[in-house]
């Protein structure tokens, strides 16, 4: 694990403000922002261990001068609050400094985040308190204006690429670019899609995505009760991970159920949006081999498939149908929607601006 901040991919304004914070000496309150995956967390211990001046302790998040608050369940609550709160006040036991990190911020509740204020203004003078935040929107003005923030944003292809040879060196060329164009500025996605058994899953995605236009059998609700059950595969998953990596946390029963839960639910919501990104760059590819612009699709390696499915007389289809997995995404992100229903109309849709291919493709099938 990384444990240093020079050791950070890209994100070259976060670097550069945290290397003057330990230079000239830290604020009382920082807030790391930007979506998920691209290194928030690691970045945020890397800061704790240069502050405390043990950064190989701090990494393994062994040192007792470092306080890491992670939601239970689907909130932050009051109570995580205020023992946080009770240990702020509490001299370093080792360090000159303590650090207090609050994970996934966004998950405040208005109690939670009203019982957090004061100390985000007047903190101890020893304290520094950073919070995480996937989303800016759910914190409170109030949270925002008193911490200094440090924005985090996706990673270019290339870096995502570096990372997925350095991980996966006997990867072939064209699945390890496949791997860091479908990622999509993640570490984290990248890291899931290098795993055999979220491959899998992957190859039976973009067959009912082909399936949608190329078998006259096709059924919208086939297909979203399928992308669901491969979800679900990849939230049960999630929870086991979790699971092993609570093994050595002092949790009580009800502790750790909670956090293995909020895993499974992290990962499904994750998992549709996910999903579909995917079928919405499939569709997106499709016009690009279309209009001869093969080299920067993101599924490189199904170009044999792109390059048999694409034509002029559908590209006008693949366009829409795009646009309707795009909007898809933005419904469910925002709207928080029945994934079920919501899929099962974006697969009718699909079909509508697709139709069945005139041209029946014996590998595609929905089952």
């Amino acid at each position: 694990m990384v444990a240093v901040l020079s050791e950070i991919v890209e994100q070259a304004e976060a670097k550069r403000l945290l290397r003057a914070a330990v230079a000239e000496g830290p604020a009382h309150a920082y807030l790391f922002h930007g979506p998920a995956g691209v290194g928030k967390r690691t970045a945020a211990l890397a800061f704790a261990g240069e502050l405390i001046g043990d950064p190989g302790r701090v990494v393994r998040q062994a040192h007792p001068d470092l306080y890491l608050l992670e939601p239970l369940g689907d909130q932050i609550r009051i109570d995580e609050i205020r023992a946080l709160r009770r240990d702020l006040h509490m001299r370093p036991f080792e360090a000159e400094r303590r650090v207090y990190l609050i994970v996934s911020a966004h998950l405040l509740n208005p109690e939670a985040a009203d019982a957090l204020l004061k100390d985000l203004e007047e903190p101890p003078a020893y304290a520094v308190v950073v919070l995480l935040a996937d989303q800016l929107g759910p914190l409170p003005e109030t949270v925002r204006s008193r911490c200094q923030h440090v924005p985090f944003s996706r990673l270019s292809e290339r870096a995502v690429r570096a990372v997925v040879d350095a991980w996966a060196p006997g990867l072939p060329p064209e699945r390890a670019t496949a791997v860091a164009r479908v990622a999509g500025g993640r570490l984290d996605r990248a890291q899931r899609l290098l795993d055999a058994k979220a491959a899998g899953r992957r190859e039976e995605l973009l067959a009912l995505a082909r399936a949608v236009y190329a078998d006259s059998g096709f059924a919208p609700a086939y297909a979203a009760e399928r992308v669901l059950a491969l979800v679900a595969e990849g939230a049960e998953e999630a929870k086991e991970r979790v699971g092993k990596e609570l093994e050595w946390l002092q949790l009580t029963d009800r502790e750790a159920e909670l956090r293995r839960r909020r895993a499974e639910l992290g990962a499904q919501r994750e998992g549709v949006l996910e999903a579909l990104e995917e079928l919405a760059a499939w569709y997106r590819d499709l016009v690009c081999v279309a209009v001869g612009a093969a080299s920067v699709a993101a599924h490189y390696d199904h170009l044999a498939e792109l390059e048999a499915d694409a034509s002029v007389g559908r590209l006008g289809g693949a366009v829409q149908a795009a646009e309707a997995v795009r909007e898809a995404w933005r419904a469910y992100e925002e709207l928080n929607l029945q994934p079920k229903l919501a899929l099962e109309a974006l697969f009718v849709r699909l079909r509508r601006e697709l139709g069945a291919g005139t041209e029946q493709l014996a590998s595609v099938g929905t089952s």
